[in-house]
């Protein structure tokens, strides 16, 4: 694969990183006291253009 392309692609996956923590962390403030819970967690991530879907599933563990 190209240099450009690596570089899109690790650009998108920071970004994808990133924001998606920012999100998860905010939910989790916004739900108040989540001590000694867990939640299911999934992403998706598609591509338009391509026939691609990918699924990946976890758990992320509550804070106070």
């Amino acid at each position: 694969m190209s240099e450009d392309f690596n570089m899109s692609m690790r650009k998108f996956l920071k970004q994808v990183g990133v924001t998606s923590q920012q999100a998860i962390e905010e939910a989790l403030r916004s739900a108040g006291d989540t001590t000694g819970r867990s939640f299911e967690a999934k992403m998706v991530l598609t591509i338009d253009g391509l026939d691609m879907e990918h699924v990946v599933t976890g758990k992320i563990e509550g804070q106070s």
